[in-house]
């Protein structure tokens, strides 16, 4: 680098970004001063922004592995409950059971799947299958069982037991869903904003208040904390526009988590799938003889079974047995290592500090020493000129407010085409977070509306 200097004393009418004093800086010293200026800034900004990168990965990845383990674990907890209830009765019709969880998966994963045409079909297929053993010494048509399933809602066989569980799973499922994807959206929001690159004349001022003084033979000189805040908010002009939307969603995150542990809570649900459809299966079994009864009025009489069979739901063999309920004590922990209760208090402590980030971040980086004199320390820093006081106001937040900044000219009629967009991203996140806060599913936002709002039907979905 030393064949870079050149002689103490030599007139700087060479410069370009610095001041045209007498230097100590060759012009090609400060064109590499200037590219180490951006990089000094970018990793400023990596830095300074870690935490919210750590914490949107590695918490996306534990509720993702918890959710997906959670419907391993009902789906097992289903199996093994009704093998021993229900004996090949179950293993035999376990394929309606399956398919649920596949769906279950596929919705959770992102599928177009609608929970409350998942759970119909569920319980249209399982009233088929109940009422087929139910009424042994009958004979079925897969017409007839048609019949059966049509005459299914008005009949309510499963008592209110369906209505329960779409509530409960739905709401559960919508919720888990949409914090899961909203904390990988929060990781690549963070992961685009941070890396937008620095234009000209934002290296123009990060150069001139970092190495301009190395130039001018004052190599410790560091800015002084005004000048910092004015070149650093002309720099990030356009991230600091992101903050309300980024504030919206951070709050939309923390209200659905707070969902998640209270009335949505997904590891109630998935304990109580086995338990609501074997109470269902009860009701049916309780009432069959009413049931069927009725559907023999609306369907017609059924064919005799040329061969009755042996045995049937409510002989020895099939005995209900008590299902275990768990208390907050005993909450089940997954191999994910941990259960939801902590999982969403840990997540809700690292939200509170992200309000504000992009805001804030021009301060944080200046109140870093190694970037910028103390605030208190007026006097004794570089001013852009030489050491002593720096004079100008330190302009207001975001890219309007910096059409006067002294440090870094910014063309306020051009916003950043990038930052524009990750701005959207933060609004279609935020409002499939609040619709999720109601228990409504959000898979479209037409986002080429003039108002932006998406229209609800009546299934609660947005089109």
């Amino acid at each position: 680098m030393s064949k870079l200097i050149s002689p103490p004393d030599v007139v700087g009418e060479h410069l370009r970004l610095c001041p045209q004093d007498y230097t100590c800086c060759s012009s090609q010293m400060e064109e590499t001063l200037a590219l180490q200026s951006e990089r000094d800034f970018l990793k400023a900004i990596e830095d300074n922004s870690q935490f919210l990168l750590t914490t949107f990965t590695q918490r996306h990845r534990k509720f993702d592995e918890f959710f997906r383990e959670l419907i391993d674990l009902s789906e097992k907890s289903m199996n093994q409950m009704f093998t021993k209830t229900y004996g090949r009765l179950f293993t035999q019709n376990a394929r309606v059971f399956q398919e649920l969880f596949v769906e279950f998966r596929r919705y959770y994963s992102g599928g177009s799947v609608s929970l409350t045409e998942v759970l119909s079909d569920f319980w249209s297929r399982l009233v088929e299958r109940v009422f087929s053993l139910v009424n042994p010494q009958y004979q079925f048509s897969e017409d007839y069982l048609e019949c059966v399933s049509k005459h299914a809602e008005q009949l309510q066989p499963f008592g209110d037991v369906p209505r329960k569980l779409r509530v409960q799973v739905s709401r559960a499922f919508i919720a888990a869903r949409s914090l899961s994807q909203a904390l990988a959206t929060g990781r690549d929001i963070v992961n685009k904003a941070t890396k937008l690159p620095a234009d000209s004349e934002c290296v123009r001022g990060l150069m001139r208040q970092w190495f301009c003084p190395l130039c001018r033979g004052l190599p410790f000189l560091r800015p002084c904390h005004p000048m910092c805040l004015n070149v650093m908010k002309g720099c990030l002009a356009n991230q600091a526009d992101l903050d309300t939307e980024w504030n919206n969603f951070i709050d939309a995150l923390y209200q659905v988590s707070e969902k998640l542990e209270g009335p949505f809570n997904m590891e109630l649900a998935a304990d109580s799938i086995s338990v609501k459809v074997s109470e269902a299966i009860m009701h049916m079994q309780e009432n069959s003889v009413s049931i069927s009864s009725k559907v023999f009025q609306g369907c017609g009489n059924p064919r005799p079974s040329p061969v009755r069979s042996k045995r049937s739901p409510n002989e020895p063999g099939t005995n209900r047995r008590p299902f275990r309920t768990y208390t907050p004590e005993e909450k089940p922990t997954t191999a994910a290592g941990t259960n939801l209760d902590r999982l969403v208090t840990e997540l809700k402590e690292r939200l509170r500090p992200m309000r504000g980030f992009w805001v804030s971040l021009p301060h944080t980086i200046c109140n870093d020493e190694r970037k910028a004199a103390d605030v208190t320390n007026e006097d004794r820093c570089w001013n852009g000129q030489t050491r002593g006081r720096y004079l100008p106001d330190v302009t207001a937040d975001g890219l309007v407010s910096q059409i006067n900044n002294p440090e870094v000219e910014v063309d306020i009629a051009r916003p950043d085409v990038r930052t524009r967009q990750l701005i959207m991203e933060l609004r279609v996140a935020t409002n499939k977070l609040r619709h999720a806060q109601s228990g409504q599913d959000i898979d479209f936002v037409d986002i080429t509306r003039p108002d932006g709002a998406p229209t609800l039907n009546e299934g609660g979905k947005c089109h």
